[in-house]
Protein backbone atom coordinates (compact mmCIF):
# COMPACT_ATOMS: atom_id res chain seq x y z
CA UNK A 1 0.00 0.00 0.00
CA UNK A 2 1.50 3.77 -0.87
CA UNK A 3 2.25 5.93 2.10
CA UNK A 4 0.56 8.58 0.62
CA UNK A 5 1.64 10.91 3.90
CA UNK A 6 5.67 10.15 3.24
CA UNK A 7 5.06 10.72 -0.76
CA UNK A 8 2.99 14.35 0.47
CA UNK A 9 5.66 15.50 2.51
CA UNK A 10 8.61 13.82 -0.13
CA UNK A 11 7.55 14.80 -2.77
CA UNK A 12 6.31 18.16 -2.47
CA UNK A 13 8.15 20.69 -5.20
CA UNK A 14 11.03 22.64 -3.88
CA UNK A 15 10.36 26.42 -2.94
CA UNK A 16 11.39 29.20 -5.03
CA UNK A 17 12.66 32.56 -4.43
CA UNK A 18 9.07 33.89 -4.81
CA UNK A 19 7.71 31.22 -2.05
CA UNK A 20 10.39 32.38 0.69
CA UNK A 21 9.83 36.16 -0.14
CA UNK A 22 5.91 35.55 0.55
CA UNK A 23 6.69 33.64 3.60
CA UNK A 24 9.19 36.13 4.39
CA UNK A 25 6.74 39.03 5.07
CA UNK A 26 4.27 37.19 6.40
CA UNK A 27 5.78 36.08 9.03
CA UNK A 28 6.91 39.76 9.89
CA UNK A 29 3.54 40.48 9.09
CA UNK A 30 2.43 38.29 11.98
CA UNK A 31 5.40 38.88 14.66
CA UNK A 32 5.17 43.07 13.92
CA UNK A 33 1.05 42.13 15.04
CA UNK A 34 1.89 39.79 18.42
CA UNK A 35 4.16 42.72 19.51
CA UNK A 36 1.75 45.80 18.69
CA UNK A 37 -1.11 43.06 20.70
CA UNK A 38 1.67 42.90 23.68
CA UNK A 39 2.31 46.89 23.59
CA UNK A 40 -1.05 47.54 23.76
CA UNK A 41 -1.96 44.75 26.43
CA UNK A 42 0.69 46.48 28.44
CA UNK A 43 -0.15 49.95 28.17
CA UNK A 44 -3.94 49.26 28.93
CA UNK A 45 -2.93 47.46 31.77
CA UNK A 46 -0.76 49.78 33.07
CA UNK A 47 -3.47 52.87 32.82
CA UNK A 48 -5.91 50.84 34.65
CA UNK A 49 -3.47 49.98 37.70
CA UNK A 50 -2.54 53.91 37.40
CA UNK A 51 -6.18 55.30 37.11
CA UNK A 52 -5.65 57.29 40.89
CA UNK A 53 -2.73 59.22 39.38
CA UNK A 54 -2.98 62.37 37.82
CA UNK A 55 -0.67 63.81 34.99
CA UNK A 56 1.92 66.83 36.30
CA UNK A 57 0.36 68.64 33.76
CA UNK A 58 -2.79 68.96 35.30
CA UNK A 59 -4.49 71.71 36.79
CA UNK A 60 -5.62 71.50 40.94
CA UNK A 61 -9.07 70.05 41.20
CA UNK A 62 -11.59 70.97 44.14
CA UNK A 63 -10.98 68.08 45.79
CA UNK A 64 -7.36 68.02 46.55
CA UNK A 65 -5.26 66.84 49.18
CA UNK A 66 -3.70 69.82 51.28
CA UNK A 67 -0.50 69.19 53.29
CA UNK A 68 0.45 69.06 56.60
CA UNK A 69 2.56 72.05 57.89
CA UNK A 70 4.30 71.91 61.00
CA UNK A 71 4.36 75.44 62.96
CA UNK A 72 8.41 74.90 63.37
CA UNK A 73 8.45 78.61 65.64
CA UNK A 74 6.48 76.64 68.28
CA UNK A 75 9.90 75.47 69.54
CA UNK A 76 10.49 78.78 70.56
CA UNK A 77 8.03 79.79 72.38
CA UNK A 78 6.70 75.84 73.90
CA UNK A 79 4.01 75.20 72.03
CA UNK A 80 3.53 71.38 71.99
CA UNK A 81 1.12 69.20 71.08
CA UNK A 82 0.10 67.52 74.62
CA UNK A 83 3.18 64.23 73.70
CA UNK A 84 5.55 67.54 73.09
CA UNK A 85 5.74 67.46 69.34
CA UNK A 86 4.92 70.58 67.12
CA UNK A 87 1.43 71.53 66.38
CA UNK A 88 0.24 71.79 62.51
CA UNK A 89 -2.23 73.10 60.17
CA UNK A 90 -2.94 73.07 56.54
CA UNK A 91 -2.82 76.03 54.00
CA UNK A 92 -4.27 76.76 50.98
CA UNK A 93 -3.85 79.73 49.10
CA UNK A 94 -6.68 81.92 47.77
CA UNK A 95 -7.08 82.85 44.37
CA UNK A 96 -9.11 85.79 42.32
CA UNK A 97 -11.21 87.67 44.33
CA UNK A 98 -10.73 85.89 47.33
CA UNK A 99 -7.02 86.49 47.54
CA UNK A 100 -7.08 88.79 50.39
CA UNK A 101 -9.84 86.77 52.14
CA UNK A 102 -9.21 84.30 54.77
CA UNK A 103 -11.30 81.58 56.32
CA UNK A 104 -9.71 79.82 59.46
CA UNK A 105 -11.55 76.25 60.85
CA UNK A 106 -10.63 74.96 63.97
CA UNK A 107 -10.90 70.84 64.00
CA UNK A 108 -13.13 69.30 66.78
CA UNK A 109 -12.04 66.07 68.65
CA UNK A 110 -13.62 66.11 72.54
CA UNK A 111 -11.05 66.73 75.39
CA UNK A 112 -9.02 65.58 78.18
CA UNK A 113 -9.96 65.39 81.52
CA UNK A 114 -7.62 63.71 83.31
CA UNK A 115 -4.01 62.66 83.35
CA UNK A 116 -4.97 58.89 82.40
CA UNK A 117 -7.28 60.21 79.64
CA UNK A 118 -4.65 62.84 78.16
CA UNK A 119 -2.15 60.13 78.58
CA UNK A 120 -4.43 57.90 76.03
CA UNK A 121 -4.66 60.83 73.86
CA UNK A 122 -1.18 61.91 73.44
CA UNK A 123 -0.69 58.49 71.29
CA UNK A 124 -3.40 59.64 68.57
CA UNK A 125 -3.38 62.58 66.00
CA UNK A 126 -5.73 64.49 68.69
CA UNK A 127 -2.18 65.06 71.13
CA UNK A 128 0.46 64.73 68.70
CA UNK A 129 1.34 65.44 65.12
CA UNK A 130 3.22 62.62 64.92
CA UNK A 131 -0.51 60.76 63.96
CA UNK A 132 -1.66 63.32 61.86
CA UNK A 133 -2.53 62.87 58.44
CA UNK A 134 0.12 64.33 55.84
CA UNK A 135 -2.73 65.33 53.55
CA UNK A 136 -6.32 66.16 53.86
CA UNK A 137 -9.00 66.92 51.62
CA UNK A 138 -10.77 70.23 52.23
CA UNK A 139 -14.72 69.93 51.71
CA UNK A 140 -17.31 71.86 52.94
CA UNK A 141 -16.81 75.54 53.98
CA UNK A 142 -13.09 74.68 52.97
CA UNK A 143 -14.01 73.75 49.70
CA UNK A 144 -12.48 75.19 46.65
CA UNK A 145 -15.35 74.15 44.15
CA UNK A 146 -17.53 76.50 43.95
CA UNK A 147 -20.92 74.21 43.35
CA UNK A 148 -19.94 73.23 47.15
CA UNK A 149 -18.68 76.35 48.78
CA UNK A 150 -20.22 79.08 46.63
CA UNK A 151 -19.04 82.39 48.70
CA UNK A 152 -16.04 81.20 50.05
CA UNK A 153 -14.74 78.89 47.61
CA UNK A 154 -11.57 81.15 46.44
CA UNK A 155 -10.48 82.24 49.73
CA UNK A 156 -7.03 81.75 51.99
CA UNK A 157 -8.36 78.62 53.91
CA UNK A 158 -6.96 76.82 56.79
CA UNK A 159 -7.55 73.87 59.04
CA UNK A 160 -5.89 74.20 62.42
CA UNK A 161 -5.08 70.67 63.98
CA UNK A 162 -6.03 69.95 67.48
CA UNK A 163 -3.52 68.50 69.70
CA UNK A 164 -4.01 69.89 72.75
CA UNK A 165 -7.13 68.47 74.32
CA UNK A 166 -8.54 71.78 75.75
CA UNK A 167 -9.74 73.60 73.09
CA UNK A 168 -6.87 75.59 72.64
CA UNK A 169 -6.44 76.80 76.41
CA UNK A 170 -4.77 75.02 78.30
CA UNK A 171 -1.73 76.76 79.98
CA UNK A 172 1.91 75.03 80.82
CA UNK A 173 1.37 76.67 84.42
CA UNK A 174 -0.82 73.33 85.19
CA UNK A 175 1.78 70.75 84.17
CA UNK A 176 2.66 68.25 86.19
CA UNK A 177 6.53 67.92 87.04
CA UNK A 178 6.16 64.12 88.13
CA UNK A 179 7.22 62.35 85.44
CA UNK A 180 3.87 62.67 83.27
CA UNK A 181 5.25 64.36 80.45
CA UNK A 182 2.37 66.06 79.31
CA UNK A 183 2.27 69.46 77.76
CA UNK A 184 -0.47 72.01 78.21
CA UNK A 185 0.35 74.54 76.21
CA UNK A 186 -3.40 75.19 74.03
CA UNK A 187 -3.27 78.92 74.34
CA UNK A 188 0.15 79.37 73.54
CA UNK A 189 -0.72 77.16 70.64
CA UNK A 190 -3.27 79.17 69.39
CA UNK A 191 -1.32 82.12 69.60
CA UNK A 192 1.84 80.75 68.21
CA UNK A 193 -0.63 79.87 65.17
CA UNK A 194 -1.84 83.31 64.77
CA UNK A 195 1.26 85.01 64.39
CA UNK A 196 2.24 82.25 61.98
CA UNK A 197 -0.65 82.82 60.39
CA UNK A 198 -0.62 86.75 60.36
CA UNK A 199 3.51 86.54 58.59
CA UNK A 200 1.46 84.59 55.63
CA UNK A 201 -1.34 87.53 55.13
CA UNK A 202 -3.32 87.22 57.29
CA UNK A 203 -2.90 90.59 58.91
CA UNK A 204 -3.25 92.35 55.66
CA UNK A 205 -6.61 90.28 55.79
CA UNK A 206 -10.07 92.74 54.51
CA UNK A 207 -12.43 89.71 54.97
CA UNK A 208 -11.71 87.12 57.78
CA UNK A 209 -13.82 84.13 59.16
CA UNK A 210 -12.89 81.78 62.27
CA UNK A 211 -14.70 78.58 62.34
CA UNK A 212 -14.56 75.85 64.48
CA UNK A 213 -16.23 72.28 64.87
CA UNK A 214 -17.34 70.73 68.07
CA UNK A 215 -14.14 71.06 70.47
CA UNK A 216 -12.92 73.34 67.59
CA UNK A 217 -16.36 75.63 67.72
CA UNK A 218 -15.49 75.44 71.91
CA UNK A 219 -12.52 77.55 70.66
CA UNK A 220 -14.30 79.83 68.17
CA UNK A 221 -16.22 80.70 71.30
CA UNK A 222 -13.03 81.38 73.31
CA UNK A 223 -11.26 82.99 70.89
CA UNK A 224 -13.28 84.80 68.46
CA UNK A 225 -12.53 88.03 69.98
CA UNK A 226 -8.77 87.73 69.95
CA UNK A 227 -8.93 86.56 66.56
CA UNK A 228 -10.81 89.94 65.68
CA UNK A 229 -8.02 92.65 67.89
CA UNK A 230 -4.86 91.02 65.82
CA UNK A 231 -6.87 91.93 62.41
CA UNK A 232 -6.98 95.27 60.58
CA UNK A 233 -9.70 97.43 61.73
CA UNK A 234 -11.43 97.97 58.29
CA UNK A 235 -11.39 94.30 57.93
CA UNK A 236 -14.93 92.50 57.90
CA UNK A 237 -14.04 89.56 60.80
CA UNK A 238 -17.11 87.10 62.21
CA UNK A 239 -17.28 83.93 63.61
CA UNK A 240 -18.86 80.75 63.47
CA UNK A 241 -19.16 77.87 65.74
CA UNK A 242 -20.55 74.63 64.30
CA UNK A 243 -22.03 71.51 66.86
CA UNK A 244 -20.10 74.11 69.44
CA UNK A 245 -23.02 75.35 71.64
CA UNK A 246 -22.73 72.86 74.49
CA UNK A 247 -25.45 72.92 77.23
CA UNK A 248 -25.02 73.15 80.79
CA UNK A 249 -28.11 70.19 81.42
CA UNK A 250 -28.69 67.36 83.53
CA UNK A 251 -28.49 64.07 82.23
CA UNK A 252 -31.46 61.48 82.29
CA UNK A 253 -30.50 60.66 86.01
CA UNK A 254 -30.46 64.30 87.15
CA UNK A 255 -26.54 64.44 87.56
CA UNK A 256 -24.53 67.48 85.66
CA UNK A 257 -21.84 65.08 83.64
CA UNK A 258 -21.11 67.99 81.65
CA UNK A 259 -20.59 70.32 83.97
CA UNK A 260 -18.53 68.14 86.50
CA UNK A 261 -16.76 66.70 83.19
CA UNK A 262 -15.13 70.78 82.58
CA UNK A 263 -14.63 71.08 85.57
CA UNK A 264 -12.10 68.67 86.08
CA UNK A 265 -10.52 70.02 82.54
CA UNK A 266 -10.34 73.45 83.85
CA UNK A 267 -8.95 72.31 87.08
CA UNK A 268 -6.87 69.83 84.91
CA UNK A 269 -4.87 72.55 82.47
CA UNK A 270 -5.96 75.81 84.00
CA UNK A 271 -8.63 76.77 81.20
CA UNK A 272 -9.73 79.69 83.41
CA UNK A 273 -7.18 81.96 82.13
CA UNK A 274 -8.19 81.81 78.95
CA UNK A 275 -11.93 82.59 79.66
CA UNK A 276 -13.17 85.72 80.25
CA UNK A 277 -12.22 87.46 83.14
CA UNK A 278 -15.36 89.50 83.88
CA UNK A 279 -17.35 85.94 83.99
CA UNK A 280 -14.53 83.99 85.91
CA UNK A 281 -14.63 86.56 88.73
CA UNK A 282 -18.60 86.34 89.00
CA UNK A 283 -19.13 83.10 89.10
CA UNK A 284 -17.66 79.63 89.58
CA UNK A 285 -15.17 79.62 86.40
CA UNK A 286 -16.37 76.26 84.87
CA UNK A 287 -19.61 77.91 84.11
CA UNK A 288 -17.72 80.55 81.86
CA UNK A 289 -16.64 77.83 79.32
CA UNK A 290 -20.48 76.99 78.76
CA UNK A 291 -21.26 79.07 74.90
CA UNK A 292 -24.20 79.90 76.65
CA UNK A 293 -21.95 82.86 79.05
CA UNK A 294 -19.64 83.26 76.54
CA UNK A 295 -21.78 84.54 74.15
CA UNK A 296 -23.44 87.62 75.88
CA UNK A 297 -20.23 88.95 76.10
CA UNK A 298 -18.39 88.57 72.65
CA UNK A 299 -18.29 91.82 70.54
CA UNK A 300 -17.46 90.47 67.07
CA UNK A 301 -20.38 89.01 64.76
CA UNK A 302 -21.13 85.37 65.51
CA UNK A 303 -23.18 82.72 63.71
CA UNK A 304 -23.99 79.35 65.43
CA UNK A 305 -24.82 76.30 63.89
CA UNK A 306 -26.13 73.58 66.14
CA UNK A 307 -28.83 70.59 65.12
CA UNK A 308 -31.52 70.78 68.10
CA UNK A 309 -30.80 67.01 68.64
CA UNK A 310 -26.86 67.19 68.65
CA UNK A 311 -25.92 63.86 68.49
CA UNK A 312 -22.85 63.96 70.52
CA UNK A 313 -24.84 65.79 73.37
CA UNK A 314 -27.82 63.00 73.57
CA UNK A 315 -24.93 60.50 73.92
CA UNK A 316 -22.68 62.22 76.26
CA UNK A 317 -24.67 64.63 77.88
CA UNK A 318 -28.02 63.64 78.55
CA UNK A 319 -27.58 59.98 78.26
CA UNK A 320 -23.80 59.69 79.10
CA UNK A 321 -22.33 56.08 79.60
CA UNK A 322 -23.60 54.82 83.52
CA UNK A 323 -26.46 56.68 83.45
CA UNK A 324 -28.86 53.90 82.12
CA UNK A 325 -27.96 50.78 83.83
CA UNK A 326 -31.13 49.32 82.50
CA UNK A 327 -30.41 49.50 78.85
CA UNK A 328 -33.23 51.51 77.88
CA UNK A 329 -31.85 53.99 76.21
CA UNK A 330 -29.14 52.04 74.34
CA UNK A 331 -30.04 52.32 70.78
CA UNK A 332 -32.23 55.52 71.01
CA UNK A 333 -28.74 57.60 72.65
CA UNK A 334 -27.27 55.91 68.98
CA UNK A 335 -30.04 56.89 67.06
CA UNK A 336 -32.74 58.88 66.76
CA UNK A 337 -34.79 56.94 64.07
CA UNK A 338 -35.22 54.17 66.99
CA UNK A 339 -36.42 56.03 69.85
CA UNK A 340 -40.07 55.31 71.49
CA UNK A 341 -42.18 57.88 72.15
CA UNK A 342 -41.27 58.84 76.06
CA UNK A 343 -37.89 58.94 74.42
CA UNK A 344 -38.55 61.62 71.74
CA UNK A 345 -40.78 63.85 74.12
CA UNK A 346 -37.45 63.33 76.29
CA UNK A 347 -35.78 64.88 73.56
CA UNK A 348 -37.54 67.68 72.69
CA UNK A 349 -37.15 68.82 76.13
CA UNK A 350 -33.18 68.84 75.34
CA UNK A 351 -34.57 70.97 72.21
CA UNK A 352 -36.58 73.33 74.42
CA UNK A 353 -33.27 73.62 76.86
CA UNK A 354 -31.19 74.69 73.74
CA UNK A 355 -33.46 77.02 72.01
CA UNK A 356 -33.88 78.63 75.74
CA UNK A 357 -30.08 78.72 76.12
CA UNK A 358 -30.19 80.52 72.19
CA UNK A 359 -33.37 82.57 73.39
CA UNK A 360 -31.14 86.08 74.17
CA UNK A 361 -28.36 85.58 71.29
CA UNK A 362 -31.47 85.28 69.33
CA UNK A 363 -31.96 88.91 69.93
CA UNK A 364 -28.59 90.04 68.86
CA UNK A 365 -28.78 92.19 65.46
CA UNK A 366 -25.22 91.24 64.26
CA UNK A 367 -25.81 87.38 65.28
CA UNK A 368 -27.25 84.53 62.60
CA UNK A 369 -28.09 81.02 63.36
CA UNK A 370 -28.97 77.75 62.04
CA UNK A 371 -30.86 75.78 64.24
CA UNK A 372 -32.16 72.48 62.18
CA UNK A 373 -33.92 69.15 63.86
CA UNK A 374 -31.75 66.83 62.62
CA UNK A 375 -29.86 64.47 64.98
CA UNK A 376 -26.40 65.00 63.96
CA UNK A 377 -23.04 66.87 64.84
CA UNK A 378 -20.81 68.59 63.34
CA UNK A 379 -22.03 69.74 59.31
CA UNK A 380 -20.42 72.38 57.54
CA UNK A 381 -17.20 70.55 57.10
CA UNK A 382 -18.99 68.37 55.02
CA UNK A 383 -21.29 67.67 52.30
CA UNK A 384 -24.30 68.89 54.85
CA UNK A 385 -22.65 72.19 53.99
CA UNK A 386 -24.12 72.41 50.93
CA UNK A 387 -25.09 69.88 48.44
CA UNK A 388 -28.28 68.43 46.81
CA UNK A 389 -28.44 66.25 50.09
CA UNK A 390 -27.92 69.00 52.61
CA UNK A 391 -30.12 69.51 55.18
CA UNK A 392 -32.58 72.39 54.66
CA UNK A 393 -34.90 75.41 56.75
CA UNK A 394 -37.17 77.47 54.52
CA UNK A 395 -35.49 75.67 51.92
CA UNK A 396 -32.05 77.09 52.30
CA UNK A 397 -28.95 75.18 52.93
CA UNK A 398 -26.49 76.18 55.46
CA UNK A 399 -24.25 77.74 53.21
CA UNK A 400 -26.61 79.99 51.66
CA UNK A 401 -27.84 81.04 55.31
CA UNK A 402 -24.00 81.54 56.66
CA UNK A 403 -23.61 83.54 53.60
CA UNK A 404 -26.88 85.88 53.92
CA UNK A 405 -25.28 86.56 57.11
CA UNK A 406 -22.07 87.57 56.71
CA UNK A 407 -22.29 89.45 53.46
CA UNK A 408 -25.43 91.23 54.95
CA UNK A 409 -27.49 90.23 52.12
CA UNK A 410 -30.44 89.33 54.70
CA UNK A 411 -31.23 88.31 58.29
CA UNK A 412 -30.27 84.69 58.62
CA UNK A 413 -31.59 83.11 61.90
CA UNK A 414 -33.29 79.80 61.12
CA UNK A 415 -34.94 77.57 63.58
CA UNK A 416 -36.39 74.48 62.41
CA UNK A 417 -39.80 72.60 63.55
CA UNK A 418 -39.52 69.96 65.92
CA UNK A 419 -38.24 66.18 65.03
CA UNK A 420 -39.31 64.82 62.89
CA UNK A 421 -40.69 67.24 60.67
CA UNK A 422 -37.77 67.96 58.33
CA UNK A 423 -37.60 65.37 55.75
CA UNK A 424 -33.94 66.46 54.52
CA UNK A 425 -32.76 65.68 57.47
CA UNK A 426 -29.47 62.96 56.93
CA UNK A 427 -29.75 61.48 60.62
CA UNK A 428 -26.49 59.81 62.43
CA UNK A 429 -27.33 56.11 63.19
CA UNK A 430 -24.02 55.12 65.61
CA UNK A 431 -25.94 51.81 66.17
Amino acid sequence: MENTGFRAFCCRRKWVKRDWAIATVAITVIIAAIIIFILFFTVFSDSRNRKTSSPTFAPPSAGDFVPLTLLQSAKATGAFCLNGSLPGYHFQKGFGSGSSNWLLHIEGGGWCNSIESCNSRKGTSLGSSNYMEHQVQFAGILSQDPSQNPDFYNWNKVKLRYCDGASFAGHPESEFKNGTKLFFRGQLIWEAMMNELLSLGLSKAKEAFLTGCSAGGLATFIHCDDFRDQLPKDATVKCLADAGYFLDEPDILGNRTMLAFYRDVLQLQGVAKSLQQDCVGRMEPVKCIFPQEIIKNVKTPFFVVNPAYDSWQIENILVPIGSDPQGYWSSCRLSIKKCDATQVKRLQGYRDAMLKALSMFQRNEEGGMFINSCFSHCQTSYSAWHSPNSPRINNKTIAESVGDWYFNRKESKLIDCPYPCNPTCNNDDYT
